[in-house]
């Protein structure tokens, strides 16, 4: 079984992504409803996300998604 990647971080950017997880409200929402295959999909793809996101914090970039 995937576990939700809910970090208690929650609060969604202007694009509807959570902060905290780096899912889309619609992945949020329906999380209990996806494959497993889903699931492991959007982890993966949110593991990229944070990363990334580390990147450019460590960087002085910001990230289109961040608020300014």
């Amino acid at each position: 079984m995937i576990e939700s990647p809910c970090i208690r971080e929650c609060c969604l950017d202007s694009q509807d992504i959570c902060i905290g997880c780096a899912r889309h409200i619609n992945e949020i929402t329906g999380w209990q409803k996806l494959s497993e295959q889903e699931k492991k999909s959007i982890v993966s793809r949110c593991d990229s996300s944070k990363k990334d996101q580390v990147s450019l914090k460590g960087s002085g970039i910001r990230s289109s998604s961040e608020q300014v």
